[in-house]
């Protein structure tokens, strides 16, 4: 954890709490609200109808695009249910006259790959369900939203290493560096905890890492980096922008438990 990030974690609504801030004030913000499907947060009723949810998210969409800078990037992780699997398209067509889509991101939770060569390779959280209607569902969205559409990232500070080395010298534009753009599917497995209330006592949280990978791609100086979390938690994107040394973090909670969590996750004063 970085001993140079400010961190301003505070308890209370997102919506009131971010329209203390100034326009245009935050270059970075990586989130995932309640997806609205009967999880059991603790101090949120995630059983709203979609009209009313889609209004919400309206509302602290609106103050995000307001105190995100012109260069700024919003990255929104969402989920579904099988049962419910228009959400996050709703979610993102709700948000399209705030912003541009400028990504779409996939975060792969489980997966089973079949090289020719070897024997299968499963590998990840594959949560089962009983179902005769439903597959398994083993990934969500990460939306990467911008004002413009038109925001350079770092596309290779998210990389992997070439599978065919021959291609670092018979493509001119590697640079003869052994990386390349990771594209659009994230692996990103949860780490096995060996308690849930201790470890991760939040019903609906998202790796370290997946955050990681955003402030990585989004790019620029950490020092000059201002990264904002409506939805706080228990402080997953606040700990990844320690780890990455941004100059600061703002992370607004409205449950006190997932908020005191936070604060102890990343010593906030």
């Amino acid at each position: 954890m970085s001993a140079t990030t400010q961190f301003d974690l505070r308890l209370g609504d997102c919506v009131v709490g971010m329209k203390s801030l100034p326009d245009e004030s935050v270059d970075l913000v990586v989130t995932s609200p309640p997806y609205n499907l009967g999880i059991s947060y603790q101090s949120y009723n995630d059983k709203l109808s979609s009209e009313d949810y889609l209004a919400w998210s309206l509302q602290w969409a609106g103050e995000v695009q307001r105190v995100l800078k012109q260069d700024g990037s919003f990255f929104l992780n969402v989920g579904a249910a099988p049962a419910h699997p228009w959400m996050p398209y709703e979610l993102a067509l709700t948000l399209r006259d705030l912003f541009i889509l400028q990504n779409t991101i996939h975060w792969i939770k489980s997966i089973t790959v079949e090289p020719k060569e070897s024997e299968a390779v499963s590998v990840g959280h594959f949560k089962p369900i009983n179902s005769k209607r439903f597959i398994n569902d083993c990934h969500e969205f990460v939306f990467h939203f911008t004002k413009s559409g038109k925001v350079p990232v770092d596309r290779i500070a998210v990389g992997v290493p070439y599978a065919d080395k021959s291609n670092i010298s018979r493509w001119g534009h590697t640079g003869g560096r052994d990386k390349r753009c990771r594209g659009n599917t994230w692996y990103v497995p949860y780490k096995t905890i060996a308690s849930r209330d201790r470890d991760r006592p939040h019903p609906a949280t998202f790796p370290v890492e997946l955050a990681a990978r955003c402030i990585l791609l989004h790019g620029g100086d950490p020092d000059e980096i201002t990264m904002m979390d409506p939805f706080l938690g228990i402080g997953h994107a606040a700990t990844a922008a320690g780890e990455a040394g941004l100059a600061k973090f703002i992370g607004f909670e409205i449950d006190k438990s997932y908020y005191t969590e936070a604060r102890q996750r990343v010593s906030a004063p």
